[in-house]
């Protein structure tokens, strides 16, 4: 059985300060990202590539927006939910038991409609715990540490991912071992990942819930207060230009990235990100979570930018280095943004709205992508999302306040 104080022992992280649920939450998403990687990562070569489904872009747009926009549903209602019950435990454990089981089978898929089907489960899963999860961890510090402990969390997702990716080009290149063998192993993950909700995770006693309106179907939403509609809406235009990484990872065998080297360039972004996360979210209890979440916007930009101009290995190394960044800056800073925005009793719900937003806005973002791309070319949708970025960047910073005093 793990110790729960062994867990703090990050190489390079100090978390004495931090919740032993938001340690535990972490290393729940590590071995999350840790199973996923070993599988996500060669995806839109096997969808879209000649030697794989041979889909084309816009089949690739379609089965990524679709898995992530149906599912938001789910965040909205889970984050309601995870507002009116004493324990969220059961919810987050819940929505890792059905990804751990489904994850597994995806690359087995011969066809992409499967695929599709298996990643909307997938994602039914991270419906159900996104929004409980991070009104937990929202919950086990106090604001002054926000923007540590989402930073930490999405910290360990990606040191989990980093690891993913290494394993699964140590498996196939290095051992040789089949993609279906390497598949079964990514359940190894996910068993300790479940483990470790069940012994780490704790609810918060005392919790404060809030009572339901009998006249509204999601009540708790018209509670919200106007400061966070205006971080929706600018949320919004943000998930407009955010399609998916698969059009990146694309893009790089387009600039000379070979297919062998992908897992590599896949595991890279994943390494910036795990370390920049961290710091990023101290840099957002630092100076605010606005101008860090602002920064990381206006980096975004730049990188689509780069995406489009730059034709080369070197330049496609360089740009997913950048684009790590952006991670660090914005997933934690943009989660205590939230949080200090609404008072304590309806995080679940202001998490739910915002996963909504994200997971709605990405089905259009990566159709729209992937039409363009089969269209006029890569330069058409990077350039989209260059401009689209911009501009959430500028609404950010111009109209929306850093906090409501909420968190404190």
């Amino acid at each position: 059985m793990v110790d729960s104080s062994d867990l703090g022992k990050v190489p390079g992280v100090n978390v004495e300060k931090l919740h032993p649920n938001v340690v535990a939450a972490g290393w729940v998403s590590f071995f999350m990202d840790l199973g996923s990687e070993l599988i996500y990562h060669l995806l839109p070569a096997f969808i879209s590539g000649s030697t794989g489904l041979n889909a084309g872009k816009t089949m690739l747009g379609l089965i990524e927006g679709l898995a992530e926009a149906t599912p938001a549903f789910m965040k909205l209602v889970a984050g309601i939910w995870a507002d009116r019950i004493s324990n969220r435990k059961w919810m987050i454990f819940l929505g890792y038991l059905i990804s751990s089981v489904i994850k597994p089978f995806i690359g087995l898929a011969t066809n992409a409609w499967q695929v599709l089907g298996l990643r909307f489960g997938d994602k039914v899963g991270k419906g159900i715990r996104s929004a409980p999860r991070d009104a937990l961890i929202a919950d086990s510090v106090p604001g002054s540490l926000h923007g540590r402990a989402f930073g930490f969390q999405r910290s360990m997702d990606h040191l989990g991912a980093l690891g993913g990716g290494l394993v699964a080009w140590f498996l196939l290149q290095q051992l040789g071992l089949s993609l279906k063998t390497v598949i079964l192993i990514s359940a190894v993950p996910g068993v300790l990942c479940l483990l470790t909700i069940l012994w780490l995770i704790r609810e918060i006693p005392n919790r404060k819930i809030p009572e339901p309106k009998a006249e509204s179907k999601f009540a708790g939403m018209e509670e919200l207060p106007r400061p966070f509609w205006l971080l929706f809406a600018g949320l919004m235009v943000c998930a407009i230009a955010n399609s998916s990484d698969a059009f990146l990872l694309l893009r790089a065998q387009e600039m000379g990235v070979s297919l062998a080297t992908i897992p590599l360039i896949w595991s890279f972004l994943h390494l910036v990100k795990s370390i920049t996360c961290w710091y990023g979210g101290k840099l957002s209890d630092r100076f605010g979570p606005r101008v860090v979440t602002v920064g990381g916007w206006l980096l975004y930009s730049g990188v689509y930018l780069g995406f489009s101009l730059m034709n080369t290995p070197g330049a496609a190394w360089a740009l997913f280095g950048i684009y790590g960044f952006f991670f660090g800056f914005t997933e934690g800073s943009v989660k205590a943004w939230i949080a200090s925005l609404v008072p304590p009793e309806r995080r679940g719900t202001a998490f739910g709205v915002a996963g909504l937003a994200e997971g709605l806005m990405l089905l259009p973002a990566c159709v729209l992508a992937g039409w363009t791309w089969d269209t006029w070319g890569s330069a058409v949708p990077l350039t989209l999302a260059t401009v689209f970025s911009a501009c959430a960047a500028v609404w950010l910073w111009v109209i929306v306040p850093e906090n409501t005093g909420s968190s404190i």
